[in-house]
């Protein structure tokens, strides 16, 4: 590739968002393949089939992007904005027309005379001249999402306007704490084999009892639970929908409604399937949704065979949620065709389900069990909020590529590349997560439609909610179809705006908001996390430093500080480098490095050790128990927004629940706590643990 052919590809890639070079986790810059870049454009919608199609690409690209009067969103922040509108030169200084339609219905109209305005910046575009001049909306707009349109030197625009709080919902100047445990780990002597939305409203009231506010875990969204069978919390079925396989059974009125739901729960094969699930030491996702879905399914069946006051309940919400309907037709269309939509024939593959196209009773349950569970997990959220902050959801980064919600919101989604990350120490190969990446343009487009459905869904029942790899809402790695993770680009999205809408939304819910900044995030995305009031992770195994006679990193006050999260091992496995040991054993690790690991984790533990002894919170001498207590009451009387404490960490776990980069070398996910929940509230070391803690965030500073 020439020099020439080298700056016209940039150039391109430039006007679609796309990063050509980056810096890697050493701060050394990597460039991107000319062959990776094209495939990506590609994937954006550039007509690129070869490199001879940039210089084409490129003019039509710049023709497109200056004959748009005006961009499809803008961001008014506390109601302030203003537009860059853009037209041909020649019609530049007239009288300009602005029509504000509010989310209310309510019409704003202003004129403004563009010779009063400098030209701003412009190009030549297809042989016309066009120019950009910024218009400042004449008075502030109320916070919401309303419609702009423009007319000036004979063109029309619109867009849609985000007028916004600078600041997500904050948590307070209180110092919070709460616990965290997967709820498909939570052991109770009532559940069928994993926990359940019933366990976790009891989890969430025990810890208020002892002072905590809330209770984190990992996603709760809809999964793969038969063919396929994909469990992972990362890789849902859908953002929009909750997790079936989580619903207390028993719980529901049709339970005791349905004689022939209870005989099937009461004969002896389920009787015994469920024993056996509950004494297994791992979970079965594919069995225990099974056992569950033969009684929701006499249930379903007894609630549709006559008139009640229930099935009416239901009929309204269905009706309400459309897509609820939608969602269960596509998740029993699946059932009929036996595979992911992608293998589909083309028109129910293309969006479009006919009768045929499913089971009208598998609908029927489908629609049935979102209805159940959008219930229960209401339950849950108002038992947290009248205790505590509320519940504390985790939102994934993206979904299955199989899912509900690239079937309907395709456009909205790129389907010729994935998520992942470069190459860093720990992945020399770089990570390809398999969820399909969201489309920037059509995504502003369509004015977020689906981002805003996802925010929505998790924050109308969450005190909190947690944004998995948080600079996603700038730019996210994408890997091309056919090429590996190490031959990704970085692909921009408009962070303002999502911005926005996160802060929007955070308000409207009254929803704190927790960004995921682990790992190597550049010091924009932490400015602009502490700019917008998101709050920032604080991990102490991260935080520390191998010198004797140094400090961790300093807690700041914006952060949920915690010792570890679900992708690492327990603190106790962690002084004991037992992940260490476990990567070498997946081969991830040669015995050479894995030794310089190993002495590398004992000088961290020994510099730890060292820390907590100087600051009086351990004595010298002390055993793991104690060196656990110690750096949890450091965190505890940090100036942390949150503390979150992993209850596994508090009997001293070693097994990780999850070992990213690894799937058929191990089954993650799947763990179960060690001790029962009934066995937690009995235990005094942990219940005495805990009060010490609240003691700690609470005791020295109004609460």
């Amino acid at each position: 590739m020439n020099h020439h052919d080298r700056h016209s590809l940039r150039a391109l890639a430039r006007l679609y968002g796309i990063q050509t070079t980056y810096r890697n986790m050493r701060w050394e810059l990597e460039g991107a393949r000319p062959e990776s870049i094209l495939a990506v454009l590609r994937a954006l919608g550039a007509p690129v089939a070869t490199l001879g199609d940039i210089p084409a690409a490129l003019l039509e690209r710049r023709r497109a992007l200056w004959s748009a009067p005006l961009e499809p969103v803008i961001v008014a922040w506390d109601g302030a904005g203003a537009l860059d509108v853009r037209l041909e030169a020649s019609r530049a200084d007239g009288i300009l027309s602005m029509t504000v339609t509010l989310e209310d219905g309510d019409e704003r109209l202003w004129t403004d005379d563009l010779s009063l305005h400098p030209v701003r910046s412009g190009a030549e575009a297809d042989g016309t001249r066009y120019v950009s001049k910024r218009i400042a909306f004449p008075e502030s707009l109320p916070h919401g999402y309303h419609q702009l349109t423009v007319e000036a030197g004979g063109a029309r625009g619109e867009a849609r306007v985000i007028a916004a709080p600078v600041r997500a919902h904050g948590l307070g100047e209180r110092r919070h704490w709460g616990v965290f445990l997967p709820l498909h780990a939570l052991r109770s002597d009532r559940n069928w084999g994993a926990g359940d939305f019933t366990d976790l409203a009891a989890l969430q009231s025990w810890t208020a009892s002892l002072g905590g506010a809330l209770v984190g875990t990992l996603p709760l969204l809809a999964s793969f639970l038969d063919e396929p069978c994909d469990y992972g919390p990362y890789t849902p079925a859908s953002r929009l929908f909750w997790n079936e396989f989580f619903l207390d059974v028993e719980r529901a009125p049709e339970f005791e409604a349905s004689e022939s739901a209870r005989e099937v729960f009461e004969s002896e094969g389920v009787q015994q399937e469920i024993a056996d699930l509950h004494a297994a030491d791992r979970v079965d996702y594919r069995r225990l949704m099974a056992v569950k879905r033969r009684v929701l399914e006499e249930m379903v069946r007894r609630l549709f065979s006559s008139p009640s006051t229930r099935l009416e309940k239901l009929l309204r919400y269905i009706a309400k949620h459309p897509r609820v309907e939608d969602y269960a037709r596509f998740r029993a269309a699946q059932e009929r065709f036996g595979s992911l939509w992608s293998d589909w024939p083309e028109r129910p593959r293309s969006g479009v389900l006919y009768p045929g196209d499913y089971d009208a009773k598998a609908s029927r349950y489908h629609a049935y069990a979102q209805w159940l569970a959008d219930e229960q997990v209401g339950a849950v959220a108002e038992t947290a909020e009248r205790s505590g902050l509320g519940l504390y959801l985790d939102l994934p980064l993206g979904v299955h590529r199989g899912s509900y919600d690239v079937w309907r919101e395709r456009q909205s989604f790129v389907l010729d590349a994935s998520g992942g990350a470069p190459p860093d120490p720990m992945f020399t190969s770089g990570q390809d997560w398999g969820v399909s990446p969201l489309h920037p343009e059509q995504s502003r487009r369509n004015g977020y439609r689906y981002v805003l459905a996802y925010l929505r869904h998790h924050m109308h029942h969450a005190g909190a909610v947690r944004i998995d790899h948080v600079m996603g809402l700038h730019r996210l790695f994408w890997i091309p179809k056919g090429m590996g993770a190490a031959d990704g680009v970085y692909v921009r999205t408009p962070a303002h705006e999502l911005y926005a809408i996160v802060c929007l939304e955070s308000h409207r819910h009254r929803c704190a908001v927790v960004g995921e900044n682990l790992g190597t995030v550049p010091w924009t995305v932490e400015s602009m996390l502490q700019k917008h009031g998101i709050h920032r992770m604080y991990v102490m195994q991260y935080a520390l430093a191998p010198d004797p006679h140094g400090s961790p990193q300093p807690v700041a006050d914006d952060t949920v500080a915690s010792l570890n999260t679900h992708d690492m091992v327990p603190f106790e496995g962690f002084r004991r480098g037992l992940d260490i040991d476990a990567r070498r054993e997946l081969g991830l690790l040669n015995d050479d490095e894995a030794r310089g690991e190993t002495e590398g984790r004992e000088a961290l533990v020994r510099s730890l050790t060292a820390f907590l002894e100087r600051e009086g919170l351990l004595a010298p001498g002390a055993d793991p128990r104690a060196l656990l207590r110690a750096t949890l009451l450091h965190l505890a009387r940090s100036p942390a927004r949150i503390m979150l404490v992993n209850l596994e960490d508090l009997w001293l776990e070693t097994r990780p629940q999850n070992v990213p980069g690894t799937w058929q070398e191990r089954p993650n996910w799947t763990e179960k706590a060690r001790l029962s929940f009934e066995a937690i509230l009995e235990n005094a070391d942990i219940v005495e643990m805990l009060r010490e803690i609240d003691r700690m965030r609470g005791g020295g500073m109004e609460r």
